[in-house]
């Protein structure tokens, strides 16, 4: 069930990217750059040496669509494995499988209660 949760995880943010019609970075990917070009150049300028051409590419270049996804699903797995452990320590439940389940439904329960679906 976690392991799934990464490809639904990429899937919404697809869908957000497709209802926003926008790329992830879009909008600061030019300001990214820009900001670690000055950097490279102040390093340079410090320390008297130059970066290799490839090197400074690759510390120049603003985050990349892909960048986007891997960080924001690493952070939404993170976040979730935390959450499931802490279920599983809190009400000692002898496993991640089953304390998954009892967030899960806790969840659902906590939206239908704050939509006035239930009770």
């Amino acid at each position: 069930m976690y392991l799934n949760a990464g490809g639904v995880t990429v899937s919404y943010f697809e869908w957000l990217k497709n209802l926003s019609h926008v790329r992830f970075g879009r909008i600061t990917a030019y300001h990214e750059e820009t900001t670690h070009r000055r950097f490279v150049n102040l390093i340079e300028r410090l320390t008297g040496k130059q970066v290799a051409d490839e090197e400074r590419a690759e510390l120049v270049h603003g985050a990349r669509e892909l960048d986007f996804v891997h960080s924001g699903l690493a952070e939404t797995m993170i976040n979730a494995y935390a959450d499931i452990r802490l279920i599983a320590r809190d009400r000692k439940i002898p496993d991640l499988r089953s304390a998954a389940f009892a967030l899960a439904i806790e969840r659902v329960a906590e939206t239908y209660k704050t939509m006035g679906i239930f009770p």
